[in-house]
C-alpha cells in the first residue's frame, strides 16, 4: 500500500480489498471483474504499474476492465495477453495490442476514461415492455 500511495493512488476501501484479494493464497489463479471499481484514475495508473513489476514467477492475474488508465494498448507486455469477449457473444479472441490488429478497434472502443467510467457506473439499459 505504502508504494502504491508514494506513486500517487489514494488509499480506500477499494484499493485495500483489492490488495488483500491479490496477496491471498487461496488459488493458484485470481479473477479480478472491473478491477477498476472504486479506483480514482492515480490509483489505478499506480497500481496497473505495481502489478507490471510483479515478475515472471507471480500468480497469474486475469483482469477485467472497460478502464483505458489499467488498459494502456501502448503499455501492453509481452507477458500479458489481451482477450476480447464480444457483446455479441461469440467465442472469445486473443488480440494483439496495435491498431489494425483483429478486435484492437473493438477493445478501444470499449475502454473508457475512469472519468467517463464514473459518469455511467450503475447505468443499466432496459426496454420498455409492450402492452
Amino acid at each position: 500500500m505504502a508504494w502504491l500511495v508514494e506513486d500517487g493512488a489514494v488509499e480506500s476501501a477499494a484499493l485495500i480489498a483489492l490488495l488483500l484479494g491479490m496477496e491471498a493464497k487461496d488459488s493458484p489463479i485470481l479473477v479480478v471483474d472491473m478491477v477498476e471499481q472504486g479506483l480514482d484514475q492515480a490509483s489505478q495508473e499506480a497500481l496497473i504499474a505495481y502489478l507490471r513489476q510483479r515478475g515472471p514467477g507471480a500468480r497469474p492475474l486475469f483482469l477485467l476492465t472497460r478502464s483505458c488508465a489499467i488498459l494502456d494498448m501502448a503499455a501492453v507486455g509481452s507477458d500479458e495477453a489481451i482477450i476480447l469477449c464480444p457483446a455479441n457473444h461469440s467465442p472469445p479472441t486473443r488480440v494483439a495490442p496495435y491498431p489494425g490488429a483483429p478486435g484492437y478497434e473493438s477493445v478501444v472502443t470499449c475502454l473508457a476514461s475512469p472519468e467517463v467510467r464514473a459518469r455511467t457506473q450503475g447505468v443499466v439499459a432496459w426496454r420498455p415492455q409492450v402492452a
